[in-house]
């Protein structure tokens, strides 16, 4: 199957028409799966249920690099009133993974007919459940990308120029962390507060106290983030309850910065808890940590951007997470914000791609695969 432009869009509209979310995503990989072999890649055989992992080789023997797409879907409603909107209810690729997904089919079949003039290997990786921040550590569990030597990732901006390619060295996006806090008080009635111990009283004050461990404990310019966002205690009006929890979110963008805020949260929520007589429980959920883009390879992407005669631009700081930094950890690699111009926020009912981009991003992502490659001659 030779490459054509024109083909992605198609691909591009029955991905995002059949939208499904992280590791229940079988028609989307039956359906790579059959374009791949068609034009005679190699898919391996790595037991994953959903994703996949293929390998082209180029005319000898040289280094291995891994291109990197996600695939699964967001449980949104679409309201775009596209003609090839979603036909699965609940269901939206909302976060433009289909678009990740096509623009990454293309340039492996540009590699698969190009591949008598580069030697190495190229590892195209089509990964599940990036949403739910577990589907990197599932395929790199697999040993299948034991060889690569570092990795490329893409990810559609909203915001940024149609076509325009946001390439950024050093952190990209932030390590995502979730804590949640039970709060260990003795119930008693509320008309006598004085023979229990209020776990609501503890609760609003680790609600002001733990924001003082940006404001207050780490350095002015490490970039951090604690967010507290759901509270719940109590089930009338008239009994102070047993407990109280509550649960948010922590984002950075250092791994020293990362380690010192949940030091310091567990700290300040034990304490605090403990002067007023109470006991708190913190549980941490680490999540992926942060994509830091190799300087390096920003400067020959932005090279090859610039010989393609593609814009530059500046992406926005952004302290969302992206499980692509599981990659990342002892490799080097780069993440490339690709602009669609005006459209709702990522998440959005109404969030569209704009096709244009597919293929120059995919005709963009084979050249630079290559240009990383060793050429033949």
């Amino acid at each position: 199957m030779a490459y054509a432009g024109e083909k992605l869009k198609e691909w591009f509209m029955w991905l995002h028409e059949h939208p499904e979310t992280g590791f229940s995503e079988m028609e989307t990989t039956a359906k790579l799966r059959r374009l791949l072999e068609e034009a005679g890649i190699t898919v391996l055989p790595t037991g994953l249920e959903t994703g996949l992992v293929a390998r082209i080789d180029g005319a000898g023997p040289g280094r291995c690099i891994a291109l990197r797409a996600d695939m699964d879907a967001l449980p949104v409603t679409e309201e775009t009133g596209l003609p090839y909107a979603s036909r699965c209810p609940g269901r939206m690729h909302a976060c433009g993974h289909d678009a990740h997904a096509t623009m990454v089919l293309g340039a492996a079949l540009l590699l698969q007919e190009r591949r008598a003039t580069w030697r190495g290997s190229v590892l195209v990786v089509f990964q599940p459940a990036e949403e739910l921040a577990e589907g990197a550590r599932r395929v790199l569990d697999t040993g299948a990308l034991r060889d690569a030597e570092l990795f490329l990732g893409v990810h559609v901006s909203p915001g940024l120029p149609v076509g325009a390619l946001g390439i950024k060295p050093g952190p990209a996006m932030a390590a995502v962390d979730r804590f949640a806090i039970t709060v260990h008080g003795r119930g008693t009635h509320a008309a006598a507060p004085h023979k229990g111990v209020d776990p609501i009283v503890v609760q609003a004050a680790l609600v002001q106290s733990l924001q003082t461990i940006v404001s207050r404990a780490l350095d002015p310019f490490d970039t951090a983030l604690v967010s507290i966002t759901h509270v719940e205690s109590g089930n009338t009006w008239n009994v102070i309850p047993e407990t109280a929890f509550l649960e948010g979110t922590v984002r950075t963008l250092d791994p020293a910065v990362r380690g010192r805020v949940e030091t310091l949260l567990r700290t300040i929520t034990e304490q605090l808890a403990a002067s007023l007589g109470a006991r708190a429980e913190v549980t941490w959920y680490p999540g992926p940590p942060a994509v830091i883009n190799d300087a390096a390879l920003c400067r020959a992407a932005e090279d090859v951007a610039r010989q393609a005669g593609l814009a530059l631009a500046t992406p926005e700081n952004t302290l969302g997470g992206e499980d692509f930094s599981c990659y990342l950890e002892g490799r080097p690699g780069v993440f490339i914000r690709v602009g669609i111009g005006d459209s709702a926020p990522l998440h959005h009912p109404r969030f569209r791609v704009n096709m244009a981009i597919l293929d120059p991003t995919a005709r963009y992502l084979a050249e630079l695969a290559q240009t990383l490659l060793a050429p033949v001659g």
